[in-house]
């Protein structure tokens, strides 16, 4: 059993950054690969960016490749989403979430889920 707290949202200018942090509980974080998802209002749930087990492979969305980065820290049981250059349309509810499988993009693979942190980018 894994929990997931996420923390990190706001509210900030577009171009500008933020840095979410998802904090686990749990022994066996190093065992589970990790994904970043968001929800905007009325529209469905959409990957962002995940990461396995170990740090080495890393994969994003198109819409924001190059702009976000994703990284953990296995001792400190946290994944990390560095976000830069944002813009209006990132605004969403942000989800971490972990999988014992491979990395995915599908959030249906994800066994895992945190409550969400608002991000709100103003134009």
């Amino acid at each position: 059993q894994v929990q997931l707290v996420e923390s990190g949202g706001g509210l900030v200018q577009a171009g500008g950054s933020l840095r979410l942090s998802c904090a686990a509980s749990g022994r066996t974080f190093g065992s589970y690969a990790m994904g970043w998802f968001r929800q905007a209002p009325g529209k469905e749930r959409e990957f962002v960016a995940a990461i396995s087990w170990s740090g080495g492979y890393t994969y994003y969305a198109a819409s924001v490749k190059g702009r976000f980065t994703i990284s953990r820290d296995n001792a400190k049981n946290t994944v990390y989403l560095q976000m830069n250059s944002l813009k209006p349309e990132d605004t969403a509810v942000y989800y971490c979430a972990a999988t014992l499988k491979v990395v995915a993009t599908k959030p249906a693979t994800y066994d895992y889920w945190g409550q969400g942190t608002q991000v709100t980018v103003s134009s």
